[in-house]
Formats: C-alpha cells, structure tokens, sequence
C-alpha cells in the first residue's frame, strides 16, 4: 500500500485515537507519540488480518499507552510539586464532541488527576468504558483478558476514582463576565472583590513542575488564596495579556507574555464562584496547548 493510500486510511481514526490516548495519559504529547507509533504498526501490519482497522488502531494505541503508562507512574512519583495533567483546548473537537455534562467532567483536570490512583489496566477499563462505551466483551478483545476480569476491574476503578457530579457551566456571557472580575480584581489587589468572587473553600493548584516558580502545594481556604494572588500580582513584571479559552471542557485562561504562553489555567466554577484553579505553568506541558492557541 502506497504512503498516500495508507494515510487516507489511518487519518480518519486519528482524531479517536488521540482521545483515547489523551485520556489514558493526562499528556497530549505523549497522546501524540503513542498515535504515531500506531500509525507505523499499522503500516508494518498484514492487511488480510485486520478486518476493522478502527477497532484494531484502538487496540494497538491500548497497548502502547499501557506501556507508557508503567513508566510515567516512577516518574510522577518523582515530580517536583503539585503533577496536572497537559492542559487542552478543547472547543475545537480535539478530543472529541463533549455535549453533556458527564462528557467534560471525564476530560477535566479534576478526574484525570484521580485516574493517577488507578493501575495501568484499571484506568484503560475504565477510560473505554465510561469514555468510549464499550462493552465488558468488547474491553476484554482489548486487553486480551477475561470478561470477567474486566467487570472485576471495573468495579474496583468505579471505587477508587470518586468522580464529581458533573459541574454546572454558566452561561459563556456570564462566564467571561465573571473571569473578567477575576482577573481586573487580582491585578488590582481587589480584597474584596476577590471574596466576592472566591468560593470559601477555594483551592488553588500550580504545577511548575521545577521548571518555574510555582506553589508546590495546594493552596486551600479564600483568605490564603487571596494572600497568595495578591502577592503573585506585586511581583508582576511587564504586561501580560489574558485570554479566555475553554480547558479540557471547562472554563480557561491562558495568560501571554509577548508571544510567550507562560500559564495555562481550568477555573472550576460553582454558584458563580471560582471554587477550584488548576494553574499549569511547567513550560514543557504547554507546548501542545500553545499549538492549539497559535495555529493560523
């Protein structure tokens, strides 16, 4: 099979393919490697033997992400700070239509960092059931276990990740309204309009990975919160510019210095207030984000 005949047949499993790697992995860079070393399985492969190239790409990026999965657990183990997953746009499509509520929760920030707790196995049940609806039978052709065994599997991921109830998203009016706020109100050091704006129970996460400064804890209460904005925005140098953006299904920023994407942030909002902020700013998990933001 020619190069141009191989692609017209794998591109269209792509978009999928990255999803479902995404969503094993928390890192699109990573999502991206393990899609190109399926495309170059899958060039290699007997075509008489493949008789749904969709359903054996999936099985093959499975696999490969399974692997990647093993590695990546010593080395968040090992991460300097606070560990978020690689922030995404997500108005796009890239991963996928995210119509409902349940939809977004599964790709925000919030569960995949609770997919961490899960083993390798675990998580690909549980991402191909509750994110691809695929059956335990099917699950099993995947992984090449019993049925049983994936049900068992299930069950025990179900346990260990307690997802949220899905979050209610205001109106995009009113979200970019309250942002707004957000943002003249920390830069102006706004005590008050920060309390007005912060959930009491707000809880700020940084991820500078020990690349940049950043909290290597989770900052939790309004008044530290506050403290901690206020102080962020005296050290403030030049004039960086603020762009709304829809994170992993959610309400975003991404905040610019020049042409220089510095941070990357998932505002969870609730009773229009800011509840929860995840802040990435290790600058090696931007560089898929950035793409996104910058492309023509």
């Amino acid at each position: 099979m020619t190069t141009s005949l191989l692609a017209d047949e794998f591109e269209p499993h792509r978009p999928r393919l990255f999803g479902l790697a995404y969503r094993l992995l928390g890192s699109a860079q990573e999502a991206e490697d393990a899609v190109q070393d399926a495309y170059l399985r899958f060039s290699g492969a007997d075509r008489a033997v493949i008789e749904h190239p969709g359903a054996w790409l999936a099985k093959a990026v499975t696999n490969l992400c399974l692997t990647r999965l093993t590695s990546a657990r010593a080395r968040r183990e090992e991460y300097v700070g606070a560990w978020l997953p690689e922030p995404v746009v997500t108005s796009d499509g890239t991963l996928g239509p995210l119509e409902s509520a349940e939809r977004r929760e599964l790709v925000s920030m919030a569960v995949l960092v609770l997919l961490e707790r899960l083993t390798p196995t675990e998580r690909a049940v549980y991402v191909l059931r509750e994110a691809f609806g695929y059956g335990h039978r099917e699950i099993a052709g995947v992984l090449e276990l019993s049925e049983a065994n994936c049900r068992q599997l299930y069950r025990r991921a179900v346990q260990r990740v307690a997802v949220p109830e899905g979050r209610f998203e205001p109106a995009p009016e009113r979200r970019e309204e309250l942002v707004t706020s957000f943002l003249t109100a920390a830069r102006e050091g706004d005590l008050a309009g920060l309390e007005k704006l912060l959930a009491a129970d707000v809880t700020w996460w940084s991820d500078g990975g020990g690349k940049v400064t950043a909290a290597r804890r989770p900052i939790e209460g309004r008044e530290k919160v506050i403290r901690f904005l206020v102080g962020a925005a005296r050290r403030l140098v030049g004039d960086p510019k603020y762009t709304l953006v829809e994170v992993n299904g959610a309400t975003g920023l991404a905040a610019w210095e020049g042409d220089t994407l510095y941070a990357v942030a998932e505002l969870e909002l609730r009773d229009g207030r800011i509840a929860q902020v995840r802040a990435v700013m290790n600058p090696d998990k931007l560089e898929y984000v950035r793409r996104q933001l910058t492309a023509p």
